[in-house]
């Protein structure tokens, strides 16, 4: 009768153990591993409310408002036309103003091709359509207008359909890329060595100097056909042309 009341009021789980296990395992059992078990409940409401960390985000809220409010706009095309910015004031339209903005071009068109400035072909070709061409020196060699054939000068804008030069007689020229082929050149530095021999009093020795002489530059020419560079430059840069039949070739 003692037994039944005793297991009676004992938990199932330890009665149950019991039944298993020698009575100190039981106990260790029932200790760790049921009664001193964690039970992680999930949270089935929102957290309280902190009126101080709402606060808190109400204020960042409103300084990234005003922020955005201040910084100011970029401008359209039509309010950077209206404002003259793609025009150049007549006390610039000098050639002499634009060459060093050649040499840089020079140093930038190079540094792009590198070996290829030597040997040209198919790699030099796709390293200059996505090239950029302000402060290029182009010629005109070809033109639907004979009066443009001949024309000579240093790119100052690389728009979609116009190439805008100025001329060595400081004249700003707009040239249409359509139906016109451009020659450009770009010089490549070199250096020769030479091997002289000297003879003294019956006796030959032979002396090797490395002098630069000053000889004729060799220069990368290339042909660019105004048609096929119907892009801003910096739509062209992110182009990928491929090599295809032209008609006008």
């Amino acid at each position: 009768m003692d037994s039944q009341t005793s297991s009676k009021s004992q938990p199932i789980a330890a009665v149950l153990l019991s039944r298993a296990h020698d009575p100190d395992e039981a106990k260790r059992i029932l200790t760790e591993k049921i009664q001193q078990r964690p039970l992680f409940l999930h949270a089935t409401s929102p957290p309280p409310s902190d009126a101080r960390d709402k606060r808190r985000r109400e204020r960042e809220k409103k300084r990234l408002s005003r922020k955005k409010a201040l910084k100011p706009k970029p401008l359209s095309a039509n309010e950077r036309r209206k404002l003259g910015l793609y025009k150049v004031p007549r006390s610039g339209q000098k050639y002499v103003l634009f060459e060093p903005l050649h040499q840089l071009w020079l140093g930038y068109i190079r540094e792009i091709l590198g070996q290829e400035i030597h040997t040209g072909g198919e790699g030099a070709a796709a390293k200059l359509t996505s090239a950029d061409f302000h402060g290029a020196e182009v010629e005109v060699v070809r033109s639907g207008c004979v009066s443009r054939v001949g024309l000579k000068g240093i790119v100052i804008k690389d728009s979609r359909f116009t190439f805008e030069i100025i001329t060595r007689k400081n004249q700003r020229k707009l040239v249409p890329k359509e139906g016109t082929v451009f020659r450009i050149e770009v010089p490549v530095a070199m250096t020769q060595t030479t091997e002289t021999t000297t003879t003294q009093e019956g006796q030959s020795e032979d002396k090797k100097e490395q002098q630069p002489q000053e000889t004729e530059t060799p220069k990368m020419i290339f042909e660019v056909h105004g048609e096929q560079f119907q892009f801003r430059s910096a739509d062209r840069a992110n182009k990928k042309f491929r090599a295809h039949f032209s008609k006008i070739l």
